[in-house]
């Protein structure tokens, strides 16, 4: 859409048009850009558009960031209207607060500085015709100086070591079923049953193949956070279409043919703030839940490279969230990996809290109580991302935001910068918690230019 807008905006200013075709053209790209832009709700009747005084959103330590704020209804812009602001560091309570009146549309607000790296959030709120809008914009701070505030614990390689020799002893086992629904002309669905450990415990997945014969790279995605079902799995089905072996894994031992509503009981009975997985046994780094599900990964690697279509040289890991924390953890875990893509990854510096900024998904210092104790924290220290971040060897690629909330760009930069691989960075400033589905499909672009 850029491109073709910015094709559209050569023509308007290269062509000799009279003042009113002009005038008439300019308008229309106008209501483009605002029907296109993503800071402001789908399918509303306001828009909301945020510009930061530094294209980039980005800025120095001690410098002063300000913020145009425009806000249309029905695509007219606002006059006299009350915008407040709220303005904080990332995830923290608001230090500074306001209000400014909306001109023609616009209107500008002072965001301040950082002293020390990080990023502030302005959160904007107005009411038009008795009802109340808000959105908000985050600019950064020398964020490429992010440090974690986790720490490596002494034995944190040989414990997984140790993990993955346990793992390594107990045999390669699994069912794989043909799946017709998910089956096209030019690719094959299986289901696939995987044993992960001695005590029986099990993972589900779809495995997509090429129909064509041959020997192919192998590509891990794993999934988003929650206890739910593999939702559309044909969506990236171009995977396989253009040459690769993909395996959509679920995590939690349940199989993604349930209907939706079954996942839905089990996951008001056993995901509640209680009883969430996510914090299932962190008092101990040997009974904490997500310990099977990171050597799952390993074990979904061992499938795929015992597979005969497998190329013997390329294994991918790709994922979102929560999956792309899992494929940097497995990047880490596992040095057959050779090219990881990651987006926005959750359980990323998740004590950062402590350090008085933004933590990373699930944000136990803000959403579950009893979370600061030591053996807490000195056993998410075994399970956070920038610990297995800083073994990853293959080319890696990132993708994030800076208007998340969920993963917020503290943590995805403090992953990024920690990192001492070939590593290429997406970074989209506008985006929340979502990527494009263009930016999806340049996953697999990027991972076919670093096949070996």
């Amino acid at each position: 859409m850029e491109n073709r807008m910015r094709r559209r905006m050569t023509v308007i200013l290269n062509s000799k048009m009279n003042m009113r075709r002009f005038c008439v053209s300019a308008a229309l790209l106008l209501t483009t850009l605002l029907a296109v832009a993503e800071n402001n709700p789908y399918r509303s009747d306001v828009f909301w558009v945020t510009v930061p005084d530094h294209a980039d959103w980005l800025y120095k330590t001690g410098e002063q960031a300000n913020v145009e704020v425009q806000f249309y209804k029905y695509g007219i812009p606002g006059d006299n209207i009350a915008i407040n602001f709220e303005i904080g560091g990332e995830m923290m309570p608001a230090d500074t607060k306001g209000t400014v009146i909306m001109r023609k549309g616009k209107a500008t607000i002072p965001v301040g500085t950082m002293k020390k790296p990080g990023f502030r959030d302005c959160r904007l709120t107005t009411t038009v015709d008795g009802k109340k809008y808000s959105h908000h914009v985050k600019v950064g701070f020398s964020p490429e100086k992010l440090r974690p505030y986790t720490t490596m614990p002494a034995d944190f390689q040989q414990f997984w070591e140790n993990q993955k020799a346990e793992l390594a002893k107990f045999p390669l086992t699994y069912t794989k079923e043909h799946v017709k629904k998910y089956s096209t002309d030019q690719i094959d669905c299986y289901l696939i049953k995987l044993q992960v450990n001695q005590r029986g415990q099990s993972i589900y997945g779809y495995l997509f193949y090429p129909k064509k014969e041959g020997k192919y790279p192998v590509v891990l995605c794993p999934p988003g956070a929650g206890i739910k079902t593999i939702k559309e799995p044909l969506r990236h089905k171009y995977y396989a279409e253009q040459g690769c072996i993909r395996f959509e894994i679920e995590i939690h031992g349940l199989n993604p043919e349930m209907s939706e509503e079954e996942f839905k009981e089990i996951s008001a009975a056993f995901n509640g703030r209680e009883n969430g997985y996510l914090s299932n046994g962190l008092d101990s780094r040997d009974n904490y839940y997500m310990k099977r599900v990171y050597l799952a990964c390993v074990r979904s690697i061992d499938l795929l490279t015992s597979l005969p279509e497998w190329d013997g040289k390329n294994v991918v890991v790709q994922g979102g969230s929560q999956g792309g924390a899992l494929a940097l953890v497995t990047a880490g875990l596992d040095q057959r990996v050779t090219a990881c893509v990651a987006n926005h990854p959750a359980l990323s510096d998740m004590a950062g809290y402590k350090a008085g900024r933004a933590g990373g998904y699930p944000h136990f210092f803000r959403n579950t109580v009893d979370m600061d104790t030591p053996e807490k924290i000195r056993t998410m220290a075994y399970y956070d991302v920038v610990n297995f971040a800083q073994l990853i060897r293959a080319d890696t690629y990132m993708t994030w935001g800076f208007n998340d909330n969920v993963c917020p760009p503290t943590t995805s930069y403090i992953v990024y910068n920690v990192l001492n691989c070939p590593k290429e960075a997406l970074i989209t400033p506008i985006n929340e918690h979502w990527t494009s589905s263009d930016t999806e499909y340049g996953h697999l672009l990027w991972i076919k230019k670093h096949l070996k």
